[in-house]
């Protein structure tokens, strides 16, 4: 099954789900990942002395490093303006995500959860974003995509990193994928790809925040045992 990622900034994609989407690829579906940003307004610019445009080519980078450790079967990364999506006219980012949707179909559509796990605005345009897009194409009578995933964080105590993570109730969480020792290497390989995020990385604590079962809620869906993984009952 095709299965497509949307988030907005590079690493989104490698701070937490990166173990989910390699067990989905060992498992022979196809993971595409569809980053909004290209992550151009961090405060890592700062540091190396770059403008925003240079910063955005070095992440860009990052994360071709990232599309071939992973083994993605696609990836695009588009250029809407970072920490600005709240500015933005929303229907203008649906309809870039749209457009990325119609042209591959995917079975599901991920995204954060309502929380954005770190709770970056930008993280919370985007679900807000991608979950109206999805419930436009249902109503609008589309056979794609035929499941709305968020992937979302779960731990019972409060994490050591430096930044402050909202969790999901374990009750909400529908879906955990299970990683294997293999996927879990690329999740660390990936990040390793972010040469101008280790600091970031290491304050975050993620190596140890993440772990190798990856948490999901599915939207207007229940299910109780959880799944094992977002395609399962599909079919």
């Amino acid at each position: 099954m095709k299965i497509l990622y949307v988030f907005p900034h590079p690493d989104d994609e490698s701070f937490g789900p990166a173990p989910a989407m390699a067990a989905q690829l060992r498992k022979g579906h196809e993971v595409y990942l569809l980053t909004l940003t290209k992550g151009e307004a961090t405060k890592q610019r700062f540091r190396l002395g770059i403008t925003k445009k240079e910063m955005g080519a070095i992440r860009f980078k990052e994360m071709q490093c990232v599309e071939e450790v992973l083994g993605l079967s696609g990836m695009e990364v588009l250029d809407l303006p970072d920490s600005g999506l709240k500015e933005l006219d929303p229907q203008r980012i649906e309809g870039v995500i749209r457009d990325h949707v119609e042209s591959l179909k995917p079975d599901v559509l991920v995204t954060y959860a309502v929380h954005g796990i770190s709770g970056f605005e930008d993280h919370l345009v985007s679900h807000a974003v991608v979950k109206r897009l999805y419930c436009d194409l249902k109503r609008a009578g589309k056979q794609y995509p035929r499941r709305l995933a968020f992937f979302t964080h779960f731990n019972e105590e409060e994490g050591q990193g430096k930044f402050k993570l909202s969790s999901s109730a374990e009750g909400e969480i529908d879906c955990w994928v299970e990683a294997n020792d293999e996927d879990y290497q690329k999740f660390l390989d990936a990040l390793d790809c972010y040469e101008t995020y280790q600091q970031v990385i290491e304050d975050s604590n993620v190596k140890d925040e993440v772990g190798k079962r990856v948490p999901f809620e599915i939207f207007q869906e229940e299910f109780d045992p959880p799944l094992g993984d977002i395609t399962d009952q599909l079919d």
